[in-house]
């Protein structure tokens, strides 16, 4: 519309606490003069790296982002007749794109996952949260928007984590989440696709993949074997070798087995972490119901009234939850604490916590030769690349056996 100009200008009439002044969207109309903040600050020098004619890295985004806006002020202008900067600011409503809280949007999904009882999730994301508030102090900065969010600044975040001695298997894990919010709020329509900082040719959220370790089967046998001094260690004990024997079931799995779930000849369950999928995709998981077994349910386990009830009488029917999540970490603390012990009395040069019970299970399957895909069902995998991840590595002499052979010419 004639008589109308738009501009994206730093605005330097106010200089915040951190140095940086606000950039606004100037509406110029028959000489009135209107500023619309677009949530992005920066110091005079960050500025002009912006307005340069290549800008770089972050300055370039920032700049591409500036366009975006006049452009869209430009197309509302265009079609208001006659323009008031009422109309304008109905139209115009920059509390969409990238001016939305990340960390509000955590905080929400949080309270969302409380409410849907699951807890685990939760306390994975309010860990992402806190991480991302401690790099923002680091910064000392409070806020953090979707626009914040560039390739520069994830693989800053990266940096600092690795520098704190965090490992890249928590950097995927909290990043994860990050790129949770920005799918919902694309899918929501509150941030456009084009800011989006993911993937292909832009930041690639590290595997983070750990060595995994799994027991010998000597190890194994020697615990086994192990003669408890103790209730707690013989607990212990017992649960790890049921966790081992059950195809590598987690606490969590463990914790709700109830009676419904066993037969005269096998353990049938949905694992807790896949329970979310659709019936389709869910896929039960099948153990043979050893003497072994059946002796450490006879003596851990609590006297049934219903089918419903709990075997091990870890969880109560009343538990949400929040509270289901801290009687398993308390049982898989406990159960890991003797488990310690009892390593280091057998000389275990690896410490056989519940997670190394999953793996060693895997593991020592794919060293009697057993087909990979045999092992993801008993996982109660869906992928077989999430299997290989579980599977540990040969044992030294299995190794120094097939070394050998690069030697033997005969």
């Amino acid at each position: 519309m004639i008589g109308v100009t738009t501009a994206i200008i730093l605005d330097v009439r106010v200089l915040r606490k951190d140095g940086t002044y606000s950039v606004k969207l100037r509406i110029t109309h028959n000489r009135d003069q209107k500023y619309y903040p677009v949530n992005v600050y920066l110091t005079r020098e960050d500025w002009e790296r912006t307005q340069s004619e290549k800008p770089r890295a972050e300055f370039k985004v920032h700049k591409l982002y500036f366009n975006t806006i006049e452009q869209k002020a430009i197309d509302i202008v265009r079609y208001l007749s006659p323009f008031s900067f009422e109309a304008f600011e109905r139209k115009f409503d920059q509390r969409t794109d990238r001016s939305k809280d990340v960390l509000s949007y955590l905080q929400n999904y949080v309270v969302q996952l409380n409410s849907d009882n699951r807890a685990g999730t939760a306390s994975s994301y309010q860990c992402a949260i806190n991480s991302f508030n401690k790099f923002m102090h680091s910064k000392n900065r409070k806020k953090l928007n979707f626009g914040d969010i560039t390739t520069e600044w994830l693989s800053e975040y990266e940096k600092w984590m690795l520098d704190n001695g965090n490992s890249l298997t928590s950097v995927g894990i909290y990043l994860r989440s990050l790129r949770t919010m920005f799918n919902i709020a694309i899918e929501e329509g509150s941030i456009a696709r084009e800011f989006y900082p993911f993937g292909k040719r832009k930041y690639q959220i590290p595997a983070g993949r750990n060595i995994k370790k799994a027991l010998s089967l000597s190890d194994i046998k020697a615990i086994i074997q192990y003669e408890p001094t103790t209730d707690n260690e013989r607990r212990a004990r017992d649960f790890w070798i049921f966790s081992y024997l059950c195809n590598g079931a987690n606490v969590k799995d463990i914790a709700r087995l109830q009676y419904k779930n066993i037969d005269s000849t096998c353990i049938t369950f949905i694992r807790s972490k896949t329970k979310r999928a659709t019936k389709q995709d869910s896929k039960p998981v099948l153990v043979m119901l050893l003497p072994e077994i059946k002796e450490i349910i006879n003596r851990w386990g609590v006297k049934p009234i219903r089918l419903d009830d709990y075997v091990f009488g870890i969880l109560d029917d009343s538990d949400n939850g929040i509270k289901e999540l801290k009687k398993v970490q308390a049982f898989t603390k406990t159960i890991n604490k003797y488990m310690k012990r009892i390593g280091v009395k057998l000389d275990i040069q690896i410490n056989p916590t519940t997670y190394t019970a999953r793996h060693s299970f895997a593991t020592v399957l794919k060293r009697s030769g057993a087909p990979v895909e045999f092992i993801s069902e008993s996982l109660g995998h869906k992928d077989l690349r999430t299997t290989e991840t579980y599977l540990g590595s040969f044992e030294d002499s299995t190794r120094q056996s097939y070394q050998k052979q690069l030697l033997n010419f005969q």
